[in-house]
Parts: structure tokens; C-alpha cells; sequence
């Protein structure tokens, strides 16, 4: 349920209204927007009587939300939601690039595609330390070595990092060393782990699952969310179809269609949805045209030889053109590339 107060309210009125509505077993989210002020009752709502509520003189209206999502959903939240970490910023009219190889492989290959990615405009660092492999068999990463590596990448270029956790056990390791907490396509309805980073402090970057409906992606960051962390990112990152050409196929229409639903911020990740290193940047521009907040591309200063996704990394000469497109494409839509 949504109360929209009147413009005029003061905070004293609003706060006693809070209050009245807090003795009857509901919590009320108070969001400050431009020229009112809205407030979002979460629990069980079946029995309020909206009748009620509506007399208060200092009440616009009262809104049912249909909806199962209540702190990620716009009704809540009218105002877009902006992620900052450190520098770097997505949502808001703010966007920013995350960039870095598949995997972390070693210090020289981290510490070079970062200062690379870093000199052509990116804000943030990808770098998988930890990989969920369909084979048991492939490259999984360097585990909390490649934590290590991050680390220093970071210290070499001041860039944030953004890596992928896999297991709940590793939440204290990501909440001491990480700046961005990325769940993973295949970890998207992990329900454990989704409670667990709800209780970090860290930013979390959600990647829509393979097959997974526009309410299934937004209900799992309101798993994170309900623990307590808002700052989430929403990562569309292709789905599966029937096509077999591309690895997968990027769902361009969920950028408008979930901002319109949340006020969370949607970034898209080209590579993963194409699976082919030529097919990133014509993605890249599109989702911008879409209206995305930020973008997340693989980057590697070997991609023959890389040990994961080579085949789908830009190099860094290639990302350095791409963002020189994507800087005025950026612009033409009203946003601020943040570097």
C-alpha cells in the first residue's frame, strides 16, 4: 500500500501519521520525492482500512500496490535510484562502464587490463575470482587469490571491484575486500545466499536469471533488499531462447519495461548476451539507446589465450573505441558518463 502525502505536510504531521501506522504491525518506508513525500506500508495490508487513512487532511491518496514487490517497485519509489560506489555511479541520469576480464589469471594480466580499461573511461573493475562453470572440468578461477589480485589492481589504478560470489560462506570475505557484490545469472533465485547479501553493506549487482520472468528478477532483489541492503543493481545479461547463433539473447525491452516496474538501476552486459566478441559494441548501443544505466564487458589483453569467455572479450584497443562511441551516445540521452 502507497500513501502520497499533500506537498504542504510538514514533518511532525508526517511523522505522527508514521507512527499510527506503525501500531498496527507495518513498516513504512518514507521516501522523499520532488514535491511530496510517499509513504510505503509493507506487511499485512489486507485488513487496513484505506477509507481511514484517506480522512487524515494531510493524506493526497492511498494506492493499493498489486504487485508482490514493494520496496524495489516505482509506486514505492517514484524517484530512479542511484547506486554510488566510491567515484563511480549508476542510476540517476549517472552512467558508468564496469569493465575487466572474465577471470582474474594473473597479477601482470589484472593489473594491465585494468590500468587499460581505466585509461579509456571505465569506472568500475570486473574480475572473476570464483566461476560457475556448466563443467567441472573448465577453469574456476583462482578463489580467494584472485580476491588478492583484485586487490591490487585496485591499489594500482583506484578503480572499485566488482566480482562475483558463489557461496554464502564467502560473505565476510566479499564484505571485507569487494566494492561491488556480484549474483551470478545461475545464482539469481539462490535464496540463501540472496538473505545473506541482503545483510551486507556492499552494493550488489543482480544478473537475471537464463529463463527468468521481468517479477522473478525484481522479486530476488527484493530478497536482498528486505534483508536491508537497497543499493541494488539490476544486470540484464541475455536470456535463453529457440536462437542458437548467440550464446544468448539479449532482451533489450526488459531495460524500459523493468525501469517502468522499479526504480533500481538496469545495466546490460553485452557480452554474455552475444557470446562473440563482434556483436558487443552494436549491443552496447543499443542498450543505451534503451535507456540503460551503465554497462559490464568483458575486457582482455590476450583473448586467444584467455582461460575463460576469450571468445566474447574485447580487447583493450577495441573497448577503447567502443567507449569513444559510447560517450556521445551517452550524452545524446541525457546522461552523465561517469569515469
Amino acid at each position: 500500500m502507497v500513501v502520497v502525502m499533500r506537498p504542504d505536510t510538514s514533518q511532525e504531521d508526517i511523522q505522527r501519521l508514521v507512527e499510527k501506522l506503525e501500531k498496527m504491525d507495518l513498516e513504512v518506508g518514507i521516501t522523499n520525492g520532488v514535491g511530496c513525500t510517499i509513504l510505503g506500508l509493507v506487511g499485512d495490508t489486507a485488513c487496513v482500512d484505506m477509507d481511514k487513512i484517506a480522512m487524515n487532511s494531510h493524506v493526497e491518496r492511498v494506492m493499493r500496490v498489486q504487485e508482490p514487490y514493494k520496496k524495489a517497485n516505482r509506486k514505492f519509489h517514484p524517484e530512479d535510484t542511484c547506486v554510488r560506489v566510491g567515484n563511480a555511479a549508476v542510476g540517476g541520469g549517472c552512467f558508468s562502464v564496469i569493465a575487466g576480464p572474465c577471470s582474474v589469471e594473473s597479477e601482470e594480466q589484472i593489473i594491465e587490463v585494468a590500468r587499460d580499461v581505466k585509461d579509456s573511461g571505465a569506472a568500475l573493475l570486473r574480475g572473476g575470482a570464483f566461476k560457475p562453470r556448466t563443467s567441472p572440468y573448465s577453469f574456476q578461477g583462482m578463489g580467494l587469490e584472485g580476491l588478492e589480485l583484485l586487490l591490487e589492481a585496485k591499489a594500482a589504478t583506484g578503480l572499485p571491484i566488482v566480482s562475483e560470489i558463489m557461496s554464502p560462506r564467502y560473505v565476510d570475505v566479499f564484505e571485507e575486500k569487494v566494492d561491488v557484490v556480484q549474483v551470478g545469472a545461475r545464482n539469481m533465485q539462490n535464496f540463501d545466499l540472496l538473505k545473506e547479501v541482503g545483510r551486507m553493506s556492499k552494493p550488489v549487482l543482480l544478473k537475471r536469471g537464463l529463463s527468468n520472468s521481468y517479477e522473478e528478477w525484481i522479486m530476488s532483489a527484493e530478497y536482498i533488499m528486505s534483508g536491508g541492503n537497497e543499493n541494488v543493481i539490476l544486470c540484464e545479461r541475455g536470456i535463453r531462447t529457440f536462437e542458437s547463433y548467440t550464446r544468448n539473447t539479449l532482451d533489450v525491452s526488459a531495460i524500459p519495461a523493468v525501469k517502468q516496474m522499479s526504480h533500481l538501476p538496469v545495466i546490460v552486459d553485452p557480452s554474455h548476451a552475444s557470446g562473440m566478441y563482434w556483436m558487443v559494441e552494436p549491443l552496447a548501443m543499443a542498450a543505451i539507446a534503451a535507456g540503460a544505466d551503465g554497462l559490464i564487458i568483458e575486457v582482455h589483453n590476450d583473448p586467444p589465450h584467455a582461460k575463460c569467455d576469450g571468445q566474447q572479450s574485447l580487447t583493450p584497443e577495441k573497448f577503447g573505441r567502443l567507449m569513444e562511441k559510447a560517450g556521445a551516445l551517452v550524452a545524446l540521452a541525457g546522461k552523465k558518463l561517469v569515469k
